[in-house]
């Protein structure tokens, strides 16, 4: 506050204020569920800086628990916040059934999840022995290097380990159990009998963790739930009428979840959205993935998330094409590695796209939202996802810069005077027109000169408090695609 106009006492004296300095650290929110062990509330958003954290909020083995891991190889100082979603239905088991044990021994190995879990099998053990193995190695392992525990709790009786999973729900169909064949013999090979017991079933809620969070401040939602009634909460939550993106909340944000099914059955889904707030990362039901959706929507993100945060740097508009992600494994089937045919597939239909590099390892090759059409008619203007990122970054980087100069001032059309309090329409423009080219600078637009010609701030007719903007954006973009043509000449002429 100024020194007041009607103050008679002699004063010498200065107020205080700041100029402004915009900062936007673009955080990322995980949907997860925890354990009991977990001392985090549910639909309570935690700050969550490491993956020790995540085990003390979310409990060991959970799945909040491992999406941190995989999140933090990928995005390691990135600002996280993971919420507890409440789990429902009936908890997945299956059974490994041990057969036949060599009778030389050896070392076997299970792969659960990408982990493998080994054993030594001591010439002569019995069946029951080996099983009673594999039961206490599942229970006690946990990787120091990786930060994962396993997904399942486990018991055994006589020949046969049962494994549970920590959470209700259908998710685990998708965790990956199998035999892993080494580069050395693997003692269970033949061996274990892996079936379904009983078929995890139910979803869960997100309407009050989504509630919970509207107001906040936070950029991605990374969510492990990709079923139709949980994305269409999503929607509703980022609408551009009544939700985040609305000019009632200006929040802004985009969700990310995960989609797993058959080639053609992802494609089909695609084509049945249209929407830029929300991005699927689509995995095969068949190929032997060993890490289920949620781990791959979390690390997939994590590896994005830093270039799609900085505006600052420019780097948000940038191709992600050949990011390796970690984390994560290619399908142990080479023939569900995705060539050009299928990720051009994918993202026609409005799905994200992944390949597998010739050192075997998942990297991104485009991520993009579900954006496919505006008032009927195709449109891809929001269809990279670096575009609605790139708005929001601009969006409150300009809103920064109008609070900075022209919050708590007078409107008029002209300010003869000079006057400090007072701010015109040519102000208010000429501060757009300046946050233009600070964007421009950061190389997140560009021909700030065309912009300018097409700018406009003038006084609302019927409301003279008010003033109405017109301030167009030309991004710069992702260079994608390169096109040459390399004309050989046996000699040139």
């Amino acid at each position: 506050m100024t020194v007041p106009a009607n103050l008679v006492a002699p004063l010498f004296a200065f107020s205080v204020e700041s100029g402004g300095q915009f900062e936007d650290l673009a955080p990322v929110i995980l949907y997860g569920h925890k354990t009991s062990a977990g001392s985090m509330s549910d639909n309570v958003k935690v700050s969550c800086a490491s993956r020790s954290q995540a085990r003390a909020l979310a409990g060991k083995g959970s799945m909040l628990e491992q999406m941190v891991t995989v999140f933090r190889q990928n995005a390691p100082t990135h600002p996280l916040y993971i919420v507890s979603i409440a789990p429902s239905g009936t908890a997945e088991t299956r059974t490994i059934t041990v057969g036949t044990v060599p009778a030389g021994g050896g070392t076997g190995v299970i792969n659960i999840m990408g982990e493998l879990v080994s054993i030594s099998i001591a010439a002569g053990d019995s069946a029951n022995t080996v099983a009673a193995a594999i039961n206490a190695a599942i229970n006690a392992y946990d990787n120091p290097q990786t930060g994962h525990a396993l997904p399942y709790t486990s018991t055994v009786a006589t020949n046969v380990v049962t494994i549970t999973a920590r959470h209700l729900g259908a998710y685990a169909a998708e965790i990956g159990v199998s035999v892993p064949v080494l580069d050395g013999a693997n003692a269970l090979t033949g061996v274990l009998t892996i079936a379904e017991g009983t078929a995890g079933a139910g979803t869960p809620d997100t309407a009050t963790a989504n509630a919970a969070i509207e107001e906040d401040d936070w950029s991605f939602l990374v969510s492990a739930f990709g079923d139709a009634t949980n994305v269409g909460k999503y929607d509703t939550l980022l609408s551009e009428v009544s939700g985040r993106w609305s000019y009632a909340n200006q929040k802004f944000g985009i969700a990310y979840y995960p989609k797993r099914d058959s080639q053609s059955n992802l494609i089909s889904y695609g084509e049945s959205k249209d929407t830029w707030k929300l991005c699927a990362i689509p995995t095969f039901t068949s190929g032997g993935h060993a890490e289920p959706g949620y781990l791959w929507v979390a690390a997939m993100i994590g590896r994005v998330a830093p270039w799609l945060a900085g505006g600052a740097t420019g780097d948000v508009n940038r191709n992600q094409t050949g990011l390796v992600v970690e984390g994560i494994t290619a399908p142990s089937d080479g023939a569900y590695w995705p060539d050009l045919a299928t990720r051009n597939a994918f993202l026609a239909a409005g799905l994200s796209s992944w390949s597998v590099n010739g050192n075997g390892r998942v990297a991104v090759d485009k991520i993009i939202t579900h954006a496919r059409t505006t008032a009927g008619v195709p449109d891809t203007t929001f269809r990279d996802i670096q575009k609605p990122h790139a708005l929001m970054y601009s969006l409150r980087y300009m809103l920064a810069q109008l609070a900075f100069e022209h919050s708590n001032k007078v409107i008029a059309d002209d300010n003869p005077g000079n006057v400090a309090s007072i701010s015109t329409p040519s102000d208010i423009e000429a501060t757009c027109y300046h946050a233009y080219v600070g964007l421009e600078l950061r190389g997140v637009l560009e021909n700030s000169a065309t912009a300018l010609k097409d700018l406009t701030v003038t006084r609302n007719l019927d409301n003279p408090n008010r003033v109405d903007a017109v301030v167009p954006m030309d991004f710069t973009n992702p260079l994608d695609i390169f096109s040459g043509l390399a004309r050989v000449y046996s000699q040139f002429r």
